[in-house]
């Protein structure tokens, strides 16, 4: 099953992509990689609440990869209750790759992730970013808008560019340190980081992580 973010935060893009684009694009590779070996494969879409369920089975990928390309980010998200939710889905182990862009309390990840987790499922975690969202290479005074609640906020770049990227590193090696802690395979991936590259280094680590488990 892939549980795809299509909160509002994922519609930002700097680029030629979205992160909702990129994420897409991953759900979709590994969902056919995975028909491929004949394994059954699912989706669930979320945001504050699921969104669409396409149940997991051999003869479902066409209907995965239509959903995927109508999802469309319109609301706030919150992993934490939709979590909880879809918990009570899972009876039997899973296999669960999470894609999104993990803009959320690392406590709520947390517990987000220990919902799924206490049902014995096997989880992954791909944390996608806008190289934007990385470096933050903006110049000159501007205001900046959350996609997400449509607050502006006024900021001078220069002035915050190594409190940003500080704080933002920080947040990922959290993400990082909580999923590791949980036996979650974690990979955060840039948007400009050419897709086959960013999906083999993933299922490399995977792979290797599997081994030595």
């Amino acid at each position: 099953n892939v549980l795809l973010d299509v909160s509002k935060s994922m519609s930002f893009g700097s680029g030629a992509v979205t992160k909702l684009d990129y994420a897409r694009t991953l759900a979709a590779c590994l969902a056919y990689f995975s028909n491929q070996q004949r394994d059954r494969v699912g989706l669930i879409t979320w945001d504050e609440d699921v969104v669409e369920i396409v149940p997991p089975s051999a003869k479902h990928l066409p209907n995965v990869l239509h959903a995927l390309a109508r999802a469309t980010p319109q609301r706030t998200g919150n992993i934490e209750r939709v979590f909880r939710k879809l918990a009570e889905q899972f009876k039997r182990r899973s296999m669960l790759l999470v894609i999104s862009d993990f803009y959320e309390d690392p406590g709520k990840i947390l517990d987000a992730f220990a919902q799924l987790r206490g049902r014995g499922n096997d989880l992954m975690a791909m944390h996608v970013l806008d190289t934007a969202e990385l470096e933050f290479p903006y110049d000159g005074a501007t205001s900046f808008e959350d996609i997400e609640t449509g607050e502006r906020i006024p900021v001078i770049p220069e002035y915050l560019r190594d409190q940003y990227r500080a704080m933002i590193r920080a947040h990922i090696a959290s993400i990082e340190k909580l999923c590791g802690d949980q036996g979650v395979d974690y990979q955060m991936f840039d948007t400009s980081m050419p897709l086959d590259y960013a999906l083999f280094a993933f299922l490399s680590r995977r792979q290797f992580l599997t081994r030595v488990r």
